[in-house]
């Protein structure tokens, strides 16, 4: 399984960047109803309405909202992710007590994606704050929590340094790790998983691109639906900090479970389930033929 060899990683580092192209073009409006829909559940009564009210309230330009830090976010996650899951299988293997050449199981895979992730959420949560306040600044300023709302990249970026200095844009990190480490286990767990279903005792690497976008948005799936009451926690302290102190993790869980009820943890799920399948079938196929190209190139010389 090559794309998972340690001594490859400018190619990782390069298929990653196009897979986490291919994830924000193709899941933005979805990504941005769900911060919207989990930060403030009360203003939409679902999906199609929230869709909706964007459009008429803020236009087109309101559903991608955040794209460049989105874009940011996911090529430097995907990047250190990819590139660190080789590492991380390496780790596994000595683990274990296999050879380093040894294929790994699925579930041992899964592991390595889990311990890859805790690099990832380092470079992820700056990015990631500032995406969620500039996807959620209209609700913001409608709920009146503040008189005037950051337009900008720069404008959020200066606020945060402003207001909490650098180590403001770890707002919500301990959250970004609860979230990253068991739900990339499922992501990559339920990716390898279903690439062994659809092989049927063939390599994995002939498989078409429908087995791969298939692949892609189970794992995808599984990811969300294992930590998506962890990331709705998460969006509500770094976007509602933005209005003053908010409490960690624990406490904003017991907060909103005891004022909203559990099914507010909930809020957003289908869009997120959409952008999900789609979004991460497009990152795992684009990652897939892109390294098989490197991998050509690389071969050649």
């Amino acid at each position: 399984h090559r794309c998972c060899s340690c001594d490859n990683l400018q190619p990782l580092t390069s298929t990653a960047c196009l897979g986490g192209t291919a994830c924000v073009v193709t899941g933005q409006p979805f990504d941005t109803a769900k911060v919207k829909m989990q930060t403030f559940p009360n203003m939409y009564k679902g999906l199609v309405d929230c869709f909706v009210k964007t459009y008429k309230q803020v236009g087109f330009r309101g559903f991608y909202k955040g794209t460049s830090p989105a874009l940011v976010a996911n090529i430097a996650e995907n990047s250190v992710l990819f590139m660190c899951y080789g590492f991380c299988q390496q780790i596994v293997r000595r683990i274990v007590g296999v050879d380093r050449k040894t294929k790994l199981s699925d579930l041992q895979n899964a592991a390595a994606g889990s311990f890859a992730s805790a690099f990832a959420t380092l470079v992820l949560c700056p990015t990631e704050l500032v995406k969620c306040r500039l996807q959620a600044m209209h609700e913001m300023q409608l709920s009146g929590k503040i008189i005037q709302g950051h337009n900008t990249v720069w404008s959020v970026v200066k606020g945060v340094i402003q207001k909490d200095g650098p180590l403001g844009f770890y707002r919500g990190l301990s959250s970004t790790l609860l979230r990253e480490v068991p739900g990339y286990f499922f992501f990559f767990g339920g990716y390898e998983l279903s690439r062994t279903f659809f092989a049927s005792g063939r390599s994995k690497d002939e498989l078409g691109p429908i087995p791969l976008l298939l692949s892609g948005g189970f794992g995808g799936s599984c990811l969300w639906i294992a930590v998506y009451p962890v990331d709705c926690v998460k969006s509500r302290i770094q976007v509602l900090s933005m209005a003053g102190k908010q409490a960690g993790f624990m406490g904003t869980f017991v907060t909103v479970v005891r004022t909203e009820g559990v099914l507010a943890l909930y809020s957003g799920l289908t869009p997120t389930m959409i952008r999900a399948f789609v979004a991460n079938g497009a990152l795992f196929l684009a990652y897939e033929y892109s390294r098989k190209l490197l991998m050509k190139q690389i071969d050649s010389y």
